[in-house]
């Protein structure tokens, strides 16, 4: 049953809303009723494509052959000059051979060769040098031990053992090993193609001059102890500034030391040294000691002598003090009483002198008495001196 309520107002016959087919169906889109401008678009063009093709089917010209195929091959020779460059590299491009422009990761484009060409290197590769020992020495724990095998050989081994050989400022020979780790400047990719040839003998050799410099600088206490961080750090400073000197485009990630020691052949004689150094510092120690224990004790000596000698003076200042007042108690005695005064200091004197000596009392008053000598005199006993003061003895001075 025919639905006879189109919403277009007329019958379709279950067609399409257009009259016709999905598109263009029914009449063939020629009714008087189809007014689509899009479907009058697509027929236009089909129409003349059919009509070119049956031109050229029919005996149509080669030189539009020709055309078509140059055509063709000049979009594919632009289409080469598509290209990607990965996350880890940028794209170098020159133009006739001279450097253009720096492209970033992703899809670029350039023009074709022979009019530009394109190369990407990794900026991101670490690269390593070592010097002094190979196959990883510097992070070999053990790099000693497998480096004096390498020197039984001869050869290119040897000349690997004598390149880390280095001088210090102390004029020592110290056997340094290291690595270094480098990669291409991000910021100027072009220069390391430009300006570098051979760029890992390069770097090298920039290497082993730097870190002669350095060591030279130190002593070898210094290298073989707490400086080799700060002997590390000063070798790749010195490195990237000569590389920008030279534009090479390289930038010196780190450079890694491996344990310095002294040359196999004198480490024996180091060693003596070594112990020679240690017992010079425990002979400083012993002496420093002794001084600090001797050095209060005379002090403390000294000190003593000191208020000795104050008491001492105190002393015989009072004694004198003391002599001259008595001496003028005296005198005013003696000033009053001259006779008895002279003979009471007469007195005193005589037993003072003749303390302790053997006497022979004579009365003077005895008549006939034969004065005897005798040539042994009793020895009196010697008494031990008295720590007294001296005593002055004072002459009356005539008035």
């Amino acid at each position: 049953m025919a639905d006879n309520n189109s919403p277009w107002g007329r019958p379709n016959g279950g067609r399409g809303p257009t009259g016709g087919g999905p598109i263009g169906g029914g009449n063939g889109g020629k009714g008087p009723g189809n007014h689509n401008p899009f479907e009058k678009i697509i027929r236009d063009g089909g129409a003349k494509m059919r009509g070119a093709m049956n031109k050229n089917s029919g005996g149509g010209s080669e030189k539009q052959i020709v055309v078509l195929a140059l055509a063709a091959v000049f979009v594919l020779w632009l289409a080469s000059g598509i290209y990607r460059v990965n996350s880890d590299e940028l794209g170098i491009v020159l133009r006739f051979g001279e450097f253009k422009r720096i492209a970033s990761p992703g899809l670029n484009y350039r023009l074709p060769s022979p009019v530009e060409q394109v190369i990407i290197p990794s900026v991101t590769t670490v690269n390593k040098v070592e010097i002094g020992y190979r196959a990883g020495g510097a992070e070999n724990p053990n790099v000693r031990v497998a480096k004096l095998a390498l020197a039984d050989r001869s050869g290119a081994d040897s000349q690997q053992t004598h390149e880390g050989l280095m001088l210090t400022g102390d004029r020592n020979i110290v056997d340094i090993d290291f690595e270094v780790q480098w990669k291409i400047d991000a910021g100027h990719p072009e220069k390391f193609l430009f300006n570098m040839r051979n760029p890992a003998e390069n770097v090298k050799i920039v290497a082993e001059s730097a870190m002669r410099e350095v060591i030279g600088r130190n002593k070898l206490d210094d290298v073989l102890t707490g400086a080799q961080s700060q002997i590390a750090e000063d070798t790749r400073n010195l490195m990237q500034q000569t590389f920008d000197e030279y534009d090479a485009g390289i930038e010196i990630i780190a450079v890694n030391l491996s344990r310095p020691d002294v040359p196999q052949p004198v480490i024996d004689e180091f060693q003596d040294v070594k112990r020679a150094e240690q017992d010079k510092q425990t002979a400083e120690s012993v002496a420093e000691g002794y001084r600090n224990e001797i050095i209060p004790r005379a002090k403390g000596d000294a000190a003593k002598m000191l208020q000795d000698a104050e008491a001492y003076k105190a002393k015989v200042m009072a004694d004198a003090s003391g002599n001259a007042s008595r001496f003028k108690q005296i005198y005013a005695e003696y000033a009053v009483a001259k006779d008895v005064t002279k003979r009471r200091m007469y007195l005193e004197t005589m037993e003072e002198v003749l303390k302790g000596m053997p006497k022979v009392i004579v009365d003077s008053a005895a008549k006939g008495a034969i004065p005897v000598l005798p040539i042994t005199m009793p020895t009196p006993t010697a008494k031990p001196a008295a720590a007294t003061a001296p005593v002055s003895v004072a002459t009356p001075q005539a008035q």
